[in-house]
C-alpha cells in the first residue's frame, strides 16, 4: 500500500477493508440475528431488498462518508447518488454493490461486495459526472467474497492483481495471493452462465455454448448465480463467464459501473479478456463503456483467449466483426 504514495487511497481502501469485516460479521451470523429474508423495499433496479443488503449499504456508507476522502457515492442500494457533506468531503468518487448475490443469502450460498473508485475531474467539486467515465478512469477496482473464507481482492489502474484474506484470529486481511493471474492455458474447462435464459441469446452466443458442450473435450458447467462467486472461481481456475445481452435484457443484466468496470479491469490486469460480446451493434472491451447513467446495465463475456476465441469464432462465423485476440 505504501508504494500508492497515496496517503488518501491507503484511508480509502482501510475504509473499504473495515466496512468488509463489518459486513462479514453481518453475513457469519444473519441466521442467529434473524438477518434472513425482505426487508420490505426494493433498491435501484427493481430487486427486492434483503435486509442484510439494507445493513451492508448502511455500514458501507457511514464508513466512506466518514473517512473522509469521498464526496460521491453511488450504491447499488440507493436510487440517487449520495453526496458526501463538503466538510468530510475529498477527492476520490466510489461506486459499489454492497451485497451482490443477496438473493442466494437466504441458502447460505456465496455473495461479495464489489466497488469501483474514481477521481475527481480536474477543476470539479464532486458530481455524477466524475463517476460517468469509462473505464480507463477508474483508478481501483476489487470485490470482496464472504464464504469459508472471506477473502478481498483488488487491483490499482495499471498495477497487478493481489488477494487478501481475512485471519479471523486478528481481524486483518492477511496478503495471500501476489500477482494473481489468469491461467496463461485457460485453466480449466468451465463455463459459467444462466442457462435458462438459452432461448433469448442471440445464435452465436447459443453456438458457442454448444460447442463448449458438445466439444472434442466437453466442458464442465458451474453457475452460482453470485457474481462475485463465479468471477472468483474463474479468475482462480480458469474457463469463461457468460452473462450477455438477449432478447429479454438487450441492454444486459449487470450493472456498468459497480459489477462490469471493476470486474473488467480485474480480469483484464490478470491478464484476461472482458468483452461485452454484441452490444449496440459491435462487440466491444466492457472498459471502453461509458456509462449514461449511474444505474446502468452492460452484458458481460470474461475469461482467457482460449474461451473467449470460441465465442468470437461463432461471431465471425456469423458475419460479425470481431476483434483480434
Amino acid at each position: 500500500m505504501s508504494n500508492t504514495r497515496d496517503h488518501e487511497l491507503v484511508i480509502l481502501l482501510n475504509a473499504i477493508a473495515t466496512s468488509c469485516k463489518l459486513i462479514t460479521s453481518a453475513v457469519n451470523r444473519a441466521g442467529i440475528a434473524k438477518l434472513y429474508g425482505l426487508a420490505g423495499e426494493v433498491n435501484s433496479t427493481g430487486d427486492d431488498q434483503k435486509k442484510l443488503d439494507v445493513l451492508s449499504n448502511d455500514m458501507m456508507i457511514n464508513a466512506l462518508v466518514n473517512s473522509g476522502v469521498c464526496s460521491i457515492l453511488v450504491s447499488e442500494e440507493n436510487e440517487e447518488p449520495i453526496i458526501v457533506p463538503e466538510n468530510k468531503a475529498g477527492k476520490f468518487c466510489v461506486a459499489f454493490d454492497p451485497l451482490d448475490g443477496s438473493s442466494n443469502i437466504d441458502c447460505n450460498v456465496s455473495v461479495g461486495t464489489i466497488f469501483s473508485v474514481y477521481e475527481k475531474a480536474p477543476g470539479s467539486k464532486g458530481s455524477v459526472d466524475d463517476l460517468l467515465r469509462s473505464g480507463a478512469h477508474c483508478i481501483c477496482a476489487g470485490y470482496c467474497v464472504y464464504s469459508s473464507a472471506v477473502e478481498l481482492v483488488f487491483t490499482f489502474r495499471g498495477g497487478d492483481v493481489h488477494g487478501f484474506c481475512l485471519d479471523p484470529t486478528i481481524g486483518e486481511f492477511v496478503h495471500t495471493r501476489v500477482g494473481m493471474k489468469f491461467p496463461e492455458d485457460g485453466g480449466k474447462r468451465i463455463y459459467s452462465c444462466n442457462e435458462g435464459n438459452y432461448q433469448h441469446w442471440d445464435k452465436p452466443i447459443q453456438d458457442a455454448v454448444q460447442v463448449f458442450k458438445t466439444g472434442e473435450k466437453p466442458y464442465t458447467a458451474r453457475y452460482v448465480g453470485s457474481m462475485v462467486a463465479d468471477i472468483h472461481r474463474t479468475l482462480l481456475y480458469g474457463g469463461i463467464y457468460l452473462y450477455p445481452a438477449d432478447k429479454k435484457s438487450p441492454k444486459g443484466k449487470l450493472r456498468c459501473l459497480y459489477e462490469g468496470i471493476p470486474m473488467a479491469m480485474i480480469i483484464e490486469q490478470a491478464g484476461g479478456i472482458a468483452s461485452t460480446g454484441l452490444f449496440e451493434g459491435k462487440i466491444q472491451r466492457v472498459l471502453e463503456l461509458t456509462p449514461d447513467e449511474i444505474h446502468c446495465k452492460c452484458p458481460i463475456i470474461m475469461g482467457g483467449p482460449r474461451d473467449i476465441g470460441i465465442v468470437y469464432d461463432q461471431y465471425k462465423a456469423a458475419g460479425i466483426e470481431t476483434p483480434e485476440l
